[in-house]
């Protein structure tokens, strides 16, 4: 559609407007009336303000008051609900062949289309910043998580301002914009309260969020902001999970700007963490889901079994192969009757969690169309921000905190203890990587697999009433996360701006689908010819059917352990994928010109979109100086209560030597309640009074845990409770290294008595929480023993608490595994 018309697509003998023109400045109403409108033309942004249009004299008798226009968008502008899940993989829903079942994606499907051929960038937040800007993941700083940062354009995580979102286009042309649920587009070291804030939801252009900071966090006791400030909704309610509570608090969002202004459109966009690890829905779905038996023949036959509903359903071309099973996965007979218990038990859960994050998105869906809205609503569904995550070991875990750290194999007793609550709050699950593959039918790889469409393909249905006119249909042309924001903007008449904030804005990357809307056009060759692909220096290229990409070096299950090849090393394959749908015939051998052509093309798309360099090391790009408010810093002081202070921002305590120094005072009536807490039920420590007796608790992982009190190896005190008055606690502990998650000996003291001695035989060797904060005086997530009950403020005074670190004790291969551990735990880049 041209700048400025209209397209129109016949429907019958009537005719349907496709897209609204591209406005023009205009006022509405009388010119400086209170309800005078202009629609601007979008190309200043903000627009200029407008002269007064009234009469100052020196008497207000004389004078002529005047009100600026109130911008709205172009007339019948749609409100958008832009809506992507996680971790999510082609063979995951019913509505392409899945399973496991998804009516909500079905009801989007079946009142609009259906995508084939619709892409991510392989990773999470590389994604986001590409589908809340138009651009590629690269072209705005998210090469990679912004805990791998480096100081190179396509890498330093940062979302300049050149690079306006769809949230701050729409915003400023008189949308309501708002964001629920996974923001991992905010820098990890701006998290803290300190901000800035030019880098969360609100200075990238949305007006309201609700939603968690990071790749991950516990549906039961979510990392959880409301703008900038941390709220804590689950306290007091036993039945509370983040996927229902997301889709309450969004429901009550739009009924709000509905009930305050009716005519003005919303923009929502509303990602869930699910099926994002943890693995939590509730019971009531996971009975649900495990009385249909979906599972039981096993990853295999699940494969089959996707594979054929696919072609059933054209979401897969006739000719398409079912790619092979990779030699490195066990096949389902090898499995004892014990293991298969396990495994399907992964399974049902997950399954329970897709299938309950799509029942609350329906209740999204159906509220908006029960307050009459759904007519004019764009909705974007799209299943998935990458593959289905094989991070969760070859046979799940029951905690993925341990894998993160290395635990990659447990015994069976260990799974059957957690069976029942598998997905509960007492438990942070992942399952067994060959249903990660399973769930990816009919491609190969999984997510991180940025040369493989297990890696990226993902599947999309977009529904807009009156405007699409093939309902139910399927539209198979080439498309990408970028061409998200073109399709909005051209779907409500409005450009994109040449400059935001007097800043000269980059162009647009992505284009527009509105052309696949009309019927006519169901065949039509697609507009997007060239797609790059790339992550940790894996890489892919699109150009008009044909797919080159590099062979992935290292499968993402192997969490990063193993040192990857040097980049010329990667060994290249060609597709045909006009003929290939699944990249199943690899034409490299029999076409080596036509991938010379192909890797010359990468080379071309990389240089002008900042991929450049390419990288794949992990050392480097972890430990490379960022921005930080606490680097380099030894001692750490802290007074009085302090919540909710990020990880990255918390002093570490692993690998080293350290003492915690906490004074306080015991009121006249006694007190318990805790000190200072790392991390949760999943891994970490606390110090805190309990009955007034100090006590120290090191969780290694929910593993087992080293409780230091009265009576534990004590010299000559064996610990009552604390009189009232000063008292001063310290725990103090040598580490046994060098080396990685080593044990010692830990010290508890209280005003210079010895309370307790005890040898720890291991600690945690790299990551000790993901999601849980660093609390002084409360303990606000989960709790690191279960002999408290949270929020466990403490009701005495803190004066200080002293941390003094020291040096890592560490080699530099031990900082290498490390490190690796580390960015495989953070959203799992390294492949």
């Amino acid at each position: 559609m041209t700048a400025g018309g209209v397209a129109f697509l016949a429907l019958g003998l009537g005719v349907v407007v496709a897209a609204i023109p591209a406005a023009a400045q205009q006022i509405t109403g009388t010119p400086g009336s209170p309800s005078a409108t202009i629609t601007i033309d979008g190309k200043q942004l903000p627009p200029p303000p407008p002269k007064f249009g009234g009469v100052i004299k020196e008497d207000a008798k004389d004078s002529k008051p005047s009100w600026p226009p109130t911008v709205v968008p172009p007339k019948g502008a749609p409100n958008v609900l832009l809506i992507m899940t996680d971790d999510s993989g082609y063979g995951v829903p019913s509505t392409f062949g899945g399973v496991i079942p998804t009516p909500a994606l079905d009801r989007i499907a079946k009142s609009g289309l259906r995508y084939t051929q619709f892409h991510s960038t392989a990773l999470c937040s590389p994604t986001r910043a590409a589908i809340i800007t138009g651009r590629n993941h690269h072209a705005v700083g998210f090469g990679q998580i912004s805990e791998m940062a480096t100081g190179f354009p396509g890498y330093d995580s940062i979302i300049g301002p050149e690079n306006a979102t769809i949230g701050r286009i729409l915003g400023d042309h008189g949308y309501a914009t708002s964001w629920f649920g996974k923001n991992h587009n905010t820098p990890s070291f701006h998290y803290s309260a300190a901000g800035p804030f030019d880098q969360w939801p609100s200075g990238l252009g949305f007006q309201y969020f609700y939603g968690f900071m990071g790749g991950e966090t516990d549906q039961w006791t979510p990392y959880l902001f409301r703008d900038h400030t941390p709220v804590y909704p689950w306290i007091g309610r036993k039945d509370y999970n983040l996927v229902t509570d997301m889709a309450d608090d969004a429901i009550r969002y739009i009924k709000e700007v509905n009930a305050s202004a009716p005519n003005k459109p919303f923009f929502v966009y509303y990602v869930p963490g699910a099926t994002h690890d943890p693995h939590q829905p509730t019971k009531e779905w996971i009975d649900r889901i495990s009385k249909m038996h979906l599972f039981d023949q096993g990853w295999e036959k699940l494969r089959e079994q996707i594979f054929a509903n696919q072609k059933r359903r054209g979401v897969i071309p006739p000719n398409t192969q079912l790619t092979p099973w990779p030699d490195d996965l066990p096949k389902w007979d090898s499995l004892s009757a014990v293991k298969k218990k396990i495994v399907i038990r992964e399974a049902d859960v997950f399954a329970a969690y897709t299938a309950y994050n799509d029942h609350e998105i329906g209740r999204v869906i159906q509220a908006v169309e029960d307050m009459g809205k759904l007519d004019n609503t764009l909705v974007i569904y799209i299943n998935g921000d990458n593959g289905t995550s094989a991070e969760g070991t070859m046979m799940g875990t029951p905690n993925w905190m341990a894998a993160a750290n290395g635990v990659l194999e447990l015994p069976e007793i260990e799974y059957l203890r957690y069976y029942e609550s598998w997905g509960s709050d007492q438990t942070y699950p992942h399952m067994a990587v060959p249903w990660a593959w399973a769930f990816d039918t009919p491609f190969k790889w999984v997510k991180q697999i940025a040369s493989h469409f297990g890696g990226t393909r993902q599947g999309m249905a977009i529904s807009w009433p009156g405007h699409i006119n093939d309902q139910g249909g399927i539209r198979h042309q080439f498309h990408h996360v970028i061409d998200i924001v073109p399709t909005i903007l051209e779907a409500a008449g409005i450009q994109a701006p040449d400059t935001v904030d007097g800043i000269a804005q980059k162009p647009i990357e992505g284009v527009s689908m509105v052309y696949t809307f009309d019927k006519a056009n169901a065949n039509a060759p697609s507009k997007r010819d060239t797609q790059y692909f790339e992550m940790f220096a894996n890489r892919g290229i699109y150009h008009d059917g044909w797919y080159a990409c590099t062979t992935p070096p290292e499968p993402p299950w192997l969490l990063g352990t193993k040192p990857l090849p040097p980049i010329e090393q990667y060994k290249w394959e060609l597709y045909n994928i006009a003929e290939d749908f699944s990249q199943a015939n690899d034409l490299a051998a029999k076409d080596p010109d036509k991938l010379k052509e192909m890797q010359a093309l990468f080379l071309t798309e990389a240089a002008k979109y900042q991929v450049l360099p390419l990288d794949n090391s992990v050392l480097p790009r972890i430990i490379t100086p960022r921005p930080s408010g606490t680097a380099g810093r030894s001692v750490f002081t802290y007074q009085g209560e302090n919540v909710g202070i990020p990880v990255g921002n918390a002093p570490s305590i692993l690998n080293r030597d350290y003492t915690i120094t906490a004074e306080i005072t015991v009121p006249k009536a006694g007190t318990e309640g805790m000190i200072v807490t790392m991390g949760g039920r999943f891994g970490g420590y606390g110090l805190y009074l309990q009955k007034g007796k100090p006590v120290f608790v090191y969780n290694l992982l929910n593993l087992k845990r080293y409780r230091f009190e009265g009576g534990v190896g004590a010299d000559d005190w064996l610990g009552r409770s604390l009189k009232p008055g000063k008292h001063t606690i310290v725990f103090d502990f040598k580490y046994d290294g060098p080396g990685l998650g080593k044990g010692g000996t830990g010290v508890l003291t209280v005003d210079g008595k010895v309370l307790a001695r005890q040898k720890m035989d291991h600690s945690i060797p790299f990551l000790m929480s993901l999601d849980e904060s660093f609390d002084i005086g409360i303990d606000t997530r989960t709790p690191v023993d279960d002999s408290y009950k949270l929020p466990f403020k403490f009701a005495g005074t803190i004066h200080k608490v002293t941390y003094n670190i020291k040096p890592e004790q560490l080699t530099a291969a031990d900082h290498e595994v490390m490190q690796r551990a580390v960015a495989a735990a953070r959203d799992s880049p390294t492949q």
